[in-house]
């Protein structure tokens, strides 16, 4: 067999599907049309069932935020995030604990944060889990994730309790707060080194500029005719200052952060759209009462037939 052999078998075998599709809805309607009183009546079930299922009170939200991880990896995370996915081996004392088992707040997940521009800020979150750990134009950031979970809405006034008791959990895990513990004592050093390298390139341009009588440093005109006293070379301090302050800067944010081994950039949030929607799910329902009316109506024709067969 060749590709064009294949091609023809595997078009034959889709005309046929096709074909199968269009007798069983033509099958579908004449039966509708027979015992329309027995197709209205589940369609009819069907809708109040869909109506009763969404109702505002029953409503399923995705809540997102966005978790910091302050020496923890990834790793050490989801380790400790699992009993909370799976509702099991969850401590007797954790304020979450009755939560997850009342079936409160389910559907535990995670999903990684991209950073696009390799500058250190979150782009975008992969909801779709399409970027790969390999893949170096969408870096998957290894301090970042985004936590999930649904909650309807009769629930929502709960919010701040279960969001206090995930962090709450999280944070006591021991091998994260041996991570956090290293991963401070190391951020303390590093705000400490840029304080200190601040300070001696302001030092080095001090003494240039201050130390030095304006009359001993040669005249510099600028391209706007602006004059300035010094050599030109030293501006090239100016960009390292800059730069060296943009990392201080930056030290300092993270050090002011790092209060936990988990802290939330967001609080959580619930998406716009509802899980169970009423527009989606009324649809899907009118849908299955209408091909479940027409299986019953199916029986209700053939029902001499069957009871021959039972008779046997």
């Amino acid at each position: 067999m060749n590709f064009i052999d294949l091609c023809v078998a595997c078009g034959r075998g889709i005309a046929n599907g096709c074909k199968a599709c269009c007798r069983l809805l033509a099958r579908m309607i004449r039966l509708t049309y027979r015992y329309w009183w027995v197709v209205i009546t589940c369609v009819a079930l069907a809708l109040a069932c869909a109506l009763y299922f969404t109702r505002c009170e029953n409503l399923t939200y995705k809540l997102n935020a966005v978790a910091l991880l302050n020496g923890p990896s990834i790793q050490q995370f989801e380790q400790a995030y699992a009993p909370l996915r799976s509702g099991r081996l969850l401590p007797d004392d954790a304020a979450i604990t009755p939560l997850v088992k009342e079936k409160t707040v389910k559907a535990f997940t995670t999903f990684r944060v991209i950073d696009c521009l390799h500058d250190g800020n979150a782009d975008y979150i992969d909801f779709k889990r399409r970027s790969k750990p390999y893949d170096t134009l969408n870096v998957q950031m290894h301090d970042r994730l985004c936590l999930q979970f649904r909650l309807k809405a009769r629930d929502l006034e709960r919010l701040p309790e279960i969001e206090k008791g995930i962090l709450e959990y999280l944070n006591g895990n021991k091998p994260m707060q041996q991570s956090y513990a290293s991963y401070l004592s190391n951020l303390r050093e590093e705000v400490r080194f840029n304080h200190a390298q601040a300070l001696k390139l302001d030092s080095l341009t001090s003494a240039y500029y201050f130390y030095n009588v304006s009359s001993a440093q040669p005249m510099n005109y600028s391209g706007n005719g602006v004059n300035f006293y010094g050599d030109r070379r030293i501006r090239l301090f100016l960009e390292e200052i800059y730069e060296q302050q943009k990392h201080m800067q930056q030290g300092d944010y993270r050090l002011q952060l790092a209060t936990a081994p988990v802290v939330l950039e967001n609080h959580f949030t619930a998406a716009p759209k509802p899980v169970n929607g009423r527009r989606k799910n009324v649809l899907l329902f009118l849908i299955f009462g209408w091909a479940f009316g027409c299986l019953i109506a199916e029986v209700i024709e053939k029902r001499k037939v069957i009871a021959s067969w039972l008779k046997q």
